[in-house]
């Protein structure tokens, strides 16, 4: 039944993308504010026929943790469902993303119109200083700033080096970074087709004021997203025993 739903899911997420992928192409010649209201159209979509026909929904905690005002948000990442999430629980994100994903027809075009901070990360400290960059201009625009610092889809109980980008744009733009836990890969596998029903939870943290040094703050904010997310884990498997957490 999982893999049916699943399916069911899959064709209309195809069908639903494909088909306003052709009506927003117009889209692309107006200002970016309409671009990124009708993302939001998209992805509500996208979550409403998740829940109808996956059963999975989400959860957010700690709003209170988002300072007023741009801020870097720096989330654990574990599956396909986070890059979807924070266009609908935050304020025209910015994103930081690899430059390729904006050289996917349709899709990409819509992603650059909607204000990412694309990086080539072949291009090293070039690379950083151009995130850096980005970060400023949507700090400028009052925009929250999205990373993730582990660079890649980690599963449950798993973990994989923090990166320094986070600490370039902590240091850079001299902002909070509010560390995020959450358990989306219980959920939605990182390489698996079949959706489990139930509640991802996303859970903000208390925020890490600028100033620390690079080491301080790197250790600071690995330890809190990964502590937070192995309860986070451990709780959802009290709540749904059939996940096996």
């Amino acid at each position: 039944m999982t893999f049916l739903r699943s399916l069911l899911y899959a064709a209309g997420f195809h069908a639903w993308t494909l088909a306003l992928s052709v009506l927003y192409l117009p889209l692309l010649a107006l200002p970016r504010p309409v671009m990124v209201a009708a993302a939001r159209l998209w992805l509500r979509g996208v979550m409403a026929w998740m829940r109808a026909t996956v059963g999975l929904s989400f959860e957010v905690r700690g709003r209170e943790h988002l300072p007023a005002g741009p801020v870097i948000v720096a989330a654990k990442h574990q599956s396909a469902f986070e890059t979807f999430a924070f266009h609908l629980i935050l304020d025209d994100p910015a994103y930081v993303l690899k430059r390729e994903l904006t050289w996917i027809p349709f899709f990409g075009w819509y992603l650059g119109k909607s204000g990412v901070i694309a990086i080539d990360r072949a291009a090293g400290v070039q690379a950083l200083k151009a995130m850096v960059r980005g970060g400023e201009a949507a700090k400028a625009q009052g925009r929250p700033v999205v990373i993730f610092p582990e660079g890649t889809r980690t599963p449950p109980g798993s973990r994989q080096p923090y990166h320094s980008g986070v600490a370039m744009l902590y240091g850079g733009l001299g902002l909070p970074v509010v560390p995020v836990a959450l358990n989306s890969g219980l959920f939605w596998r990182r390489r698996g087709f079949t959706k489990r029903p139930g509640v991802v939870t996303v859970e903000f943290l208390p925020a890490i004021a600028p100033g620390l040094d690079r080491k301080r703050f790197m250790a600071e904010l690995e330890s809190r997203i990964e502590a937070a997310t192995d309860r986070l884990v451990a709780e959802a498997g009290d709540r749904f025993p059939e996940l096996g957490a």
